[in-house]
């Protein structure tokens, strides 16, 4: 017998024969047939030994195929913002190597805020390029977990409070990352809306907010955006681990929605064999961590899904048929991937991807205050640009837990100033300061907070315009994984030195970077605030080229910010609400989340929902509706004039908001159901119209556990925040 050996889809080997009869290529390998057709034919040849190994980690971010087959195996990456770097195969720590620094993109708190789903799909294209050229075939993003209140440490990774707007968000994303032929890994399902006591916290919620609050973006993500993956969360529901969830996997995500994709364990959240088995858990990952830093070398076959689940298998104590299930998702996931020679190769740290970074953190700065006309702060007015806070200077692209990034390159704020004034305008000093990053714990400052202090006053004496760049970074107890915040304050004196600032200058304007609201004491006296994000690459450009008025702001805050933390709901009621007694919580809040609180409340944000200024002015015209009346079936058409009255070219985010008139149960005084960003020239206007479908204003009865739209009259309100309508126009449903 003579062996010809030919090179075909990952260098699986075909033995052919002398005779010329030529030995078909298997179905599974035969990329014109039918996905399904090849998940069958794959799972067919697929030892039950080879099954255990497909379902758990071999790595800290990889499981194995089935190199028998030519199954390869699936590489993952943490990726929020950025492609992170490479790690040990078994450790932590950096694998050292030279080619593996990425674009960092804005966090997604910064991505929500521009309102723009069509700038979410370019940002999940550049990412999934990125992503894809680094051999990843998943993805560890996007986080859709809802900004519950204002303590959350992982809030900057997610779209905000409310649920529209993360489902109008998101779906764009994954498809713009998964065009790259790499899997998008949807996080953290569900109701993962804190970090503390995040490992074990039983959460009770009624099935109400469940349903309205905290799955519409999963649900678009699946349903609309179509994912291949979704991440499980650490923390509990209804006494079960939601990572091997019965009702949450097995009933909702792949019941209801029909999701076809895998659910990933989060790292460490996979907690007994039988229930991961039974309740949907298809990929688990990271089990014997303590979450992300303590690890039994090489312990991978003994993870839950690993040998003891082989075992309980051949005892017959489990069936089969729920690992065919697994194997059948991970293969889908396969062709879909690292098995699709379709795809494209994807690019790395290029101009483009930086310019990318750059237009989203333009879009996303929100202008909050402009006494005065305080922003843009034109060049040629001053001449001497004072620039206080560390958070000028500080590299805010590490630390934060999995949001760590190595990166090309990183524009601070002052050079970002320096590049636009010139170093001869611009003088610096720190002012306050905090420790090195670390997620995982705090390490005090080294400064002397004094010595700061005296000379930022003495720096400011004379300066035309102070410029106070503070806010959070992403430490352990500010905005990172594993801590939430333990006050609602700015850290490191910061409240007491803008006081003192202003004392001495008065004419000063506040930058705050972070992914959380914080209190503002100071509000009243400072002449300009802005609210800034983890802005990724171009921060620095992206920052100055707004305050120095090349770029006309148009973000939006994506969720409330209450004057004292006592203003928001999860907090009014206490610990049991909020975090919990250590063993469990009650969402006592229920669906009033964010501005539904503020509204039914009549407690007025500092800064609504939906808030944001611009350096032009925008008129209104009136609301109208295509039609008086309308079926289930139907779509509202709502139209109105918008109009950019200023002298400047800008941007501006219609928010449609609708009212039940009279609901049989009680609903949100008004929710958010449609927006759109419109962009005006100076003097132009434009008549734009939104279209609702009739089924979105339902809300869901869980009684029934039915989404319900009653007959009824129902207002819609044209507004620029939750908290600013310029016009309304009733309908009538049948």
């Amino acid at each position: 017998m003579k062996k010809v050996f030919i090179c075909g889809l990952s260098s699986i080997l075909v033995l052919l024969q002398t005779n010329a009869q030529i030995t078909s290529v298997p179905v599974y390998l035969d990329d014109s047939k039918p996905i399904e057709m090849r998940v069958e034919d794959a799972l067919s040849r697929i030892t039950l030994e080879e099954k255990i190994a497909m379902i758990h980690a071999q790595s800290k971010f990889s499981t194995p195929g089935v190199p028998r087959l030519g199954i390869p195996e699936i590489g993952m990456s943490d990726g929020p913002h950025g492609v992170n770097k490479e790690i040990d195969w078994d450790s932590w720590n950096s694998a050292g190597w030279t080619n593996d620094s990425c674009t960092a993109f804005p966090a997604l708190t910064c991505l929500a805020a521009t309102f723009n789903p069509e700038l979410s799909a370019i940002y999940g294209n550049a990412i999934g390029e990125e992503a894809r050229f680094r051999k990843k075939d998943i993805l560890l993003a996007p986080g859709v977990n809802i900004y519950r209140m204002p303590l959350n440490g992982r809030n900057f990774e997610y779209f905000g409070e409310d649920p529209h707007l993360a489902s109008q968000m998101v779906v764009p994303y994954i498809k713009g990352v998964q065009q790259n032929g790499v899997s998008a890994c949807m996080k953290h399902f569900a109701l993962n809306n804190q970090e503390k006591w995040r490992g074990h916290i039983d959460v009770e919620i009624s099935d109400r907010a469940l349903y309205e609050i905290y799955l519409p973006a999963f649900k678009a993500g699946v349903q609309e955006g179509g994912v291949w993956a979704i991440m499980g969360s650490y923390n509990k529901y209804r006494g079960q681990h939601c990572s091997h969830h019965k009702r949450l996997i097995n009933e909702i995500l792949k019941g209801e929605w029909g999701f076809d994709g895998i659910v990933v364990s989060d790292w460490g959240s996979a907690h007994d064999t039988r229930e991961a088995a039974l309740y949907g858990l298809d990929v688990e990952m990271g089990t014997y961590t303590n979450g992300l830093t303590l690890s039994k070398n090489f312990a991978y076959n003994d993870y839950f899904l690993a040998q003891p689940y082989l075992e309980m298998l051949e005892k017959g104590e489990l069936p089969q048929a729920t690992l065919d299930d697994k194997i059948r998702r991970i293969l889908r996931l396969n062709f879909r991937t690292n098995m699709n020679r379709n795809r494209p190769y994807g690019s790395f740290a290029t101009k483009e991807h930086a310019d990318v970074s750059r237009k989203i953190a333009e879009e996303g700065i929100v202008l909050l205050k402009n006494t005065n006309d305080f922003f843009p702060v034109h060049k040629e007015r001053y001449k001497k640009i004072v620039v206080i806070g560390e958070n000028a200077i500080r590299p805010l692209l590490v630390g934060g837990g999995s949001s760590d990034l190595k990166v090309k390159k990183e524009v601070s704020p002052l050079e970002g100033l320096i590049n636009q004034y010139g170093a001869d305008k611009i003088s610096y000093t720190m002012g306050y300061g905090s420790g090195p990053p670390a997620y995982d714990r705090v390490i005090p400052s080294p400064y002397n907070a004094d010595s700061l202090k005296r000379e930022a006053l003495l720096l400011v004496k004379d300066a035309d315009v102070v410029l106070f760049f503070g806010g959070l970074n992403k430490n352990n107890q500010q905005d990172s994984e594993s801590a939430d915040r333990i006050t609602y304050d700015l850290p490191f004196g910061q409240n007491e030195l803008i006081e003192d600032l202003l004392k001495v200058n008065k004419n000063l304007g506040v930058i705050l970077i972070s992914g959380n609201g914080v209190a503002m004491p100071w509000l009243d006296k400072v002449q300009g605030l802005m609210q800034s994000w983890y802005l990724g690459s171009e921060a620095g450009t992206a920052t100055a080229n707004v305050i120095a008025g090349n770029v006309n702001p148009s973000g939006k805050l994506p969720f409330s910010i209450p004057q004292k933390l006592e203003d928001n709901g999860a907090i009014a009621f206490g610990t049991i609400s909020y975090p919990g007694d250590s063993i469990r919580q009650i969402y006592k809040e229920d669906i009033f989340v964010g501005y539904r609180w503020h509204d039914i409340k009549k407690i007025p944000a500092l800064f609504p929902f939906g808030y944001g200024l611009s350096y032009t002015t925008f008129d209104y015209g009136k609301i109208s509706a295509d039609k008086k009346e309308y079926s289930i079936d139907d779509i509202i058409k709502l139209s109105f004039t918008l109009t950019n009255k200023g002298n400047l070219d800008g941007a501006e985010t219609v928010q449609i908001y609708v009212t039940q008139n009279n609901p049989s149960l009680v609903r949100p005084t008004k929710e958010l159901k449609g927006f759109q960003k419109v962009f005006l020239k100076a003097g132009e206007s434009k008549t734009t119209e939104i279209s609702i479908p009739v089924k979105t204003i339902a809300f869901f009865d869980d009684k029934a556990h039915e989404w319900v739209v009653e007959p009824d009259k129902f207002t819609f309100h044209c507004a620029t925040s939750s908290a600013d309508i310029r016009s309304s126009v009733t309908v009538n449903v049948k």
